[in-house]
C-alpha cells in the first residue's frame, strides 16, 4: 500500500510539472507575441479619440449627420466586430460608431482598473460629447449591455432608443458583503501571479479562440476563419494578457453597486427598447431577456430561433429586418 501512495504522489507531481511547464511555455510566448502597441497595431479604418480618462478607439461609418448608433461589445470583442452588422444600416443612413470598450480592442487601458458600469457608461458618455452627438441609440450585446444600460440611466434625455441584444452584467440585486474567507476562486483571479500566466494558455492563447466563440453559437461553423482573425488581432499588443487579466479580477471580485444595480430604476427607461435574445442561449438564458422585458416600460422581446448568444454572428440575414423595422417605427 505505502509503494503505491508513492507511485500516485509521483504521478500527481508529474501532473503539476507538466501543467507548470504548459502553462509557462504559452505564458512566454504571450509575452513573446504582445510587442505592439495600440498605434502600430491599430487599423487604418478605425481612430482614436479622447473620452475621458482613457483614449477610446472606434470604427465610425455612414453620413455624418445621420441619427448615431452607438454599439457596445461584449467581452473579448472589439469594434470591427460589428463591421458586417453596421454596414448596411450605414447604407441607410445612420451615423454607425462601434467603441472598444476598454480593456478590449485597441482602446487604452485605464491607469487604476476601473471597469465597472458606471466608469465605461462616463466614458461612452464622454465619447458622445467629444464626437458632438447630442442623443444617439445605444446597441449593445452580451456583457456591454452593463454598460449600455447605465448610459440610459445616466443621461436618459440623450439617449433615442435601445437595442439590446443577449445583454448581460446588470448585477441586478447585488448586495456588497464583506470577504471575510475568500474561495481559492476568489484568491485566484485576485492574485496577478498566478491568474494571468494560466490566461495565457486559455483566454488569450490563439488556438483556443475558435473554440471559445464557438461555445457561444448554435452552429460552430459560424466561427469562420474570419471572425476568429478579427478576435485575434488585439492579442499581438503590450501587455494584452496582463490587462485582461486586470480586467477579470475587477469583474470578478469588485462589487459595485451602481443604477443598473436596483431593478426599480428601470421604470425610468421610457425611450423604445427592442431585446433581441437567441432561444438556445447557453451564455445569458432567455430567462434574463423575459424578465428584462418585464422591468423596462417599453420594451419589446423578438426572441430568434435556433440562435445562441450572438445573433448578429449567427443570424444576421434574419436580426437585421427585425432592426430595422424598429428603426423605422422611430421615425413615423
Amino acid at each position: 500500500m505505502k509503494k503505491i501512495g508513492q507511485i500516485i504522489l509521483k504521478i500527481i507531481g508529474w501532473i503539476f510539472l507538466l501543467l507548470f511547464l504548459t502553462i509557462s511555455f504559452f505564458y512566454i510566448q504571450s509575452r513573446l507575441r504582445e510587442i505592439e502597441t495600440r498605434y502600430e497595431a491599430a487599423p487604418t479604418t478605425g481612430k482614436f479619440v479622447q473620452a475621458g480618462d482613457v483614449e477610446i478607439h472606434i470604427l465610425d461609418m455612414g453620413p455624418a449627420d445621420g441619427q448615431a448608433i452607438l454599439f457596445i461589445h461584449g467581452t473579448g470583442a472589439w469594434s470591427e466586430f460589428w463591421r458586417e452588422t453596421m454596414t448596411p444600416l450605414a447604407e441607410a443612413g445612420y451615423r454607425c460608431i462601434a467603441i472598444d470598450i476598454p480593456p478590449f480592442g485597441y482602446s487604452e487601458k485605464p491607469a487604476t482598473p476601473s471597469f465597472g458600469n458606471e466608469a465605461q457608461a462616463t466614458r461612452i458618455i464622454a465619447l458622445m460629447d467629444a464626437l458632438d452627438i447630442d442623443s444617439a441609440i445605444l446597441f449593445g450585446h452580451s456583457f456591454g449591455g452593463g454598460a449600455t444600460l447605465e448610459t440610459a440611466l445616466m443621461i436618459p434625455e440623450r439617449v433615442d432608443a435601445l437595442i439590446l441584444e443577449d445583454v448581460g452584467g446588470l448585477n441586478l440585486n447585488l448586495v456588497p458583503v464583506e470577504k471575510t474567507n475568500p474561495s481559492l476562486l476568489e484568491i485566484f483571479f485576485e492574485t496577478r501571479a498566478i491568474r494571468n500566466p494560466i490566461l495565457s494558455a486559455t483566454a488569450t492563447n490563439p488556438l483556443l479562440t475558435k473554440t471559445l466563440l464557438s461555445a457561444m453559437l448554435k452552429d460552430p461553423n459560424d466561427a469562420t476563419d474570419e471572425k476568429i482573425k478579427i478576435l485575434q488581432e488585439p492579442l499581438v499588443l503590450e501587455g494584452a494578457t496582463n490587462t485582461l487579466g486586470d480586467w477579470l479580477g475587477y469583474v470578478v471580485n469588485v462589487q459595485e453597486v451602481s443604477l443598473t444595480t436596483n431593478p426599480t430604476n428601470f421604470q425610468n427607461l421610457t425611450m423604445p427598447t427592442l431585446i433581441i435574445w437567441g432561444d438556445s442561449d447557453t451564455v445569458i438564458p432567455l430567462a434574463e431577456g423575459e424578465y428584462l422585458a418585464s422591468i423596462i416600460p417599453n420594451a419589446e422581446l423578438v426572441v430568434m430561433k435556433d440562435v445562441n448568444h450572438v445573433p448578429h454572428v449567427e443570424d444576421l440575414d434574419n436580426l437585421m429586418p427585425i432592426v430595422l423595422e424598429f428603426l423605422n417605427q422611430l421615425t413615423k
